[in-house]
């Protein structure tokens, strides 16, 4: 009896933390580069005095979806897309490096180029400042160059290259900012193979249908589950009363 209650109220707790990271990827499905967090189940038995008759679920983070979302052009010079694996360094709040595939940059007050959320994107020799008065272009390989608006035959100014790094997916881990980091702690060393597509954004990974029907089906395991919940308490209620009776 009490088994099934430990499996159906561990089962609901967690289904319950299962349908927030599910519609955390609907609610991201037109964000710039998201990936897909992926989830799972599995069974921990209760271990302490007496034997091990009781087991509970956990929701086990797998990790995250990996595959390349759409690329669509967008005609805006400061926007890239990474073509293929691949990931753009940039420098978190903490001063760490992490990583992420939304390559939407702005440009800040004093010229520095950073994401939309506002870290200072990674270059191959710190931050990239661009000089006011100049047009920004990006080439496929990564580096950063600019014009003077006024134009005229003049030679663009080399200010940097992007760090285009491209580390084993099972080595980088989402923080809670979104940006994902080397779990060993140390910088992934950049790739020169890494190509990006300039004036082009890459899509979100998630699949709106399919997460649809994981919301569908984690409500229908929660109901099951409170089914069992409340099973267990009628079969305790009618247990108690052939006791009395006898």
């Amino acid at each position: 009896m009490d088994r099934m209650i430990y499996t159906a109220m561990s089962g609901a707790k967690h289904t319950m933390d299962q349908q927030a990271n599910v519609s955390n990827n609907l609610a991201n499905a037109t964000t710039t580069g998201f990936r897909e967090q992926l989830n799972t189940f599995r069974a921990v038995p209760v271990t302490g005095q007496g034997l091990a008759t009781r087991t509970y679920v956990v929701d086990s983070t797998v990790g995250s979806n990996f595959t390349a979302g759409s690329i669509q052009d967008t005609g805006r010079p400061l926007d890239v897309a990474v073509q293929g694996p691949g990931w753009f360094a940039v420098q978190a709040s903490d001063g760490s490096e992490a990583y992420t595939r939304n390559g939407s940059f702005q440009l800040s007050p004093n010229g520095v180029l950073q994401t939309q959320s506002g870290q200072n994107v990674a270059s191959d020799s710190g931050s990239i400042s661009v000089p006011p008065n100049t047009r920004v272009s990006i080439a496929a390989d990564g580096t950063v160059s600019s014009v003077p608006d006024a134009g005229g035959a003049v030679a663009p100014a080399i200010l940097g290259r992007l760090k285009l790094v491209n580390p084993n997916d099972k080595t980088l881990k989402r923080g809670d900012d979104g940006l994902f980091r080397m779990t060993t702690g140390v910088p992934a060393q950049a790739d020169a193979n890494v190509r990006v597509v300039p004036g082009a954004l890459e899509g979100s990974n998630v699949n709106v249908v399919e997460s649809m029907v994981s919301m569908i089906n984690l409500a229908r395991q929660f109901d099951l589950n409170m089914k069992l919940v409340q099973t267990a308490q009628n079969d305790a209620d009618k247990a108690n009363q052939i006791l009395s009776l006898s």
